[in-house]
């Protein structure tokens, strides 16, 4: 097996504007979904944290 090492570096990417606003409006959308899933998360911690300190 050859354990030599090779190094790459990306000095630019070419990519037309139109498809660089398509790109960001999906990588938009597609957060969504995961910004759902965190608030859900952060109400159902902060419910078990009032009920745990309401006396």
């Amino acid at each position: 097996m050859d354990s030599e090492v090779s190094r790459v570096e990306i000095t630019d990417i070419k990519m037309p504007f139109g498809s660089m606003v398509v790109f960001m409006v999906k990588w938009a959308i597609a957060s969504i979904p995961a910004i759902i899933i965190l608030w859900i998360l952060f109400m159902m911690f902060g419910g078990v944290l009032t009920g745990l300190t309401h006396i």
